[in-house]
């Protein structure tokens, strides 16, 4: 069925590291909950994949569609499904995007982002929005002897009726829901990445905390491995498999998340929070956090205390 690269900011991660977030926020509990109260709500397929990835990302779900499953056997037919994948994430940058593919079925795609730049993709359909049809199956079919596709069509005739019909407003629901939660994704991306607990050697899972415990002092590679009993080398190597990051950059979001918690202090200076996470000097510190976050640090505060300050302005008051 038929699916945008993003059009990174200047400042944006490289996209090796988009794909290792994604992969953490794949892994994190918040997801894997997310994942399965949807799918039990709503009776959709969901998938999170990094910005690129052209596979059938749906496939693996125990509420993929049986139709796009005999679909996805054919060569032609599987093109078509990347394709359509392909549109909706050029589609995708913006906001939430939908479209259909030959056979009719809708297929949407919701984008994680930090900042301007695209991390990947909430993905949700194989679904019909119009009840199935002789004359529209009859259009699948010449379609599919036109591409000399090798599918069995009396049992594509039984999936494709069998499909789920939902209505329009439902399934726009459902999409909405996606991207609220992306939005909470996007602002979880790095601190699942430095707080994931996933199965770990025990050696990185010291350095972590090594890390976490000194990451306002002056701090490097060579003492962190010494800690953990390991040399540089081997202790460089077994992080990054384990955390998909190298230290400087595990090190660097550390940090930032310290100064974000520290923010929430509307009293306390941007520089002082950044010295007192570790950071020596201001000007490095703003290009890592703008990495990072995506955004300034002073936009960042001034979205945080914004928010707080609309939130208690909602509160009733006590009499």
């Amino acid at each position: 069925m038929q699916p945008s690269p993003s059009t990174p900011a200047p400042t944006a991660a490289p996209r090796t590291d988009a794909s290792q977030v994604v992969t953490h926020l794949q892994r994190s509990p918040i997801y894997r909950d997310y994942h399965r109260a949807f799918e039990s709500s709503t009776g959709l397929p969901l998938a999170l994949r990094a910005a690129g990835s052209f596979q059938t990302p749906l496939a693996g779900s125990k509420q993929a569609n049986a139709f796009c499953k005999l679909m996805a056997g054919s060569n032609k037919t599987c093109a078509a499904c990347l394709q359509l994948q392909q549109r909706v994430e050029q589609g995708a940058n913006d906001g939430a995007k939908t479209l259909q593919c030959f056979a009719g079925l809708s297929e949407s795609a919701v984008p994680v982002r930090v900042g301007a730049q695209v991390l990947g993709y909430l993905q949700t359909g194989q679904v019909l929005l119009t009840a199935p049809t002789e004359s529209r199956f009859a259009g699948i079919a010449r379609q599919l002897r036109e591409w000399n596709s090798p599918v069995d069509l009396r049992q594509l005739k039984a999936a494709y009726f069998s499909t789920r019909v939902v209505a329009q407003r439902h399934y726009a629901a459902a999409v909405n829901l996606l991207a609220v939660f992306a939005q909470h994704l996007s602002a979880l991306s790095n601190q699942v990445m430095v707080q994931e607990a996933v199965a770990e050697a025990p050696v990185v899972s010291k350095a972590r905390a090594y890390i976490a415990a000194h990451h306002s002092e002056v701090l490097n590679l060579w003492e962190v491995a010494r800690a953990v009993n390991l040399s540089a080398y081997y202790f460089c190597k077994v992080f990054k498999q384990s955390t998909g990051l190298t230290f400087t950059d595990y090190l660097a979001r550390q940090r930032i998340e310290s100064v974000k918690q520290s923010l929430l202090n509307p009293h306390l200076r941007i520089s002082e929070a950044a010295y007192a996470a570790g950071f020596q000097s201001l000007s490095q510190f703003n290009r890592i956090f703008r990495r990072i976050a995506g955004e300034s640090p002073r936009s960042y505060r001034e979205r945080l205390h914004g928010a707080t300050a609309a939130c208690l302005h909602a509160l009733p008051h006590a009499a």
